[in-house]
């Protein structure tokens, strides 16, 4: 980089990486990457809980989404964000809609992140804020680690609304299923 033909000092650029290139890279990476216009992040590991909240709550949106004619999926599989040229690895995803790519899910109607200290902020702030670009994208899942708390951001006819679950059941229309939170939480 330079500024009037002399090098600006300590600036380093790192190259812009294509979609097309991003998702070639990923098919063979050791490490899962999430992408934000032409940037990649490497993803940390999980603990043991935000793997057993994940797994609790895998088992039942798996078979709520089969019983719809859907597909519910954990970890490994990507979501696009056409409108902020993204890809993200949400804990769970959930769609009705097929696609060509069998990594990639265009059309979700459900995602689920399970918040950690390292991710919380993300999640909440650039995650969900590109999520809710996605037309077909209903409801988007916001399940605390530290303690029994679940927010379920729904998009109704006005836009996006919040529900806060403390006690009681998770009410998930995308898949027509109640939830309640000792499933969530067990172990």
């Amino acid at each position: 980089m330079t500024d009037g033909g002399k090098a600006m000092a300590g600036v380093s650029r790192k190259p812009w990486i294509t979609p097309q290139d991003y998702l070639a890279a990923e098919r063979t990476a050791e490490v899962r990457h999430e992408y934000l216009d032409g940037e990649t992040f490497a993803m940390v590991g999980a603990s043991r809980r935000h793997a057993t909240i994940v797994g609790n709550l895998f088992v039942t949106l798996r078979q709520a989404a089969r019983a719809r004619g859907c597909q519910a999926y954990a970890n490994d599989v990507k979501v696009r964000v056409e409108a902020a040229n993204a890809f993200y690895y949400p804990d769970l995803v959930a769609t009705c809609a097929g696609g060509d790519d069998p990594y990639v899910v265009m059309d979700p109607v459900l995602v689920v992140e399970v918040l950690s200290d390292s991710t919380e902020a993300i999640d909440r702030r650039e995650k969900r804020t590109n999520y809710q670009k996605i037309p077909s994208l209903r409801e988007i899942v916001l399940v605390s680690q530290g303690e029994r708390l679940v927010e379920v951001y729904r998009r109704d006819g006005s836009g996006w609304t919040v529900d806060v679950v403390r006690d009681g059941p998770v009410m998930l229309a995308a898949l027509d299923l109640s939830l309640p939170l000792d499933e969530i939480y067990e172990d």
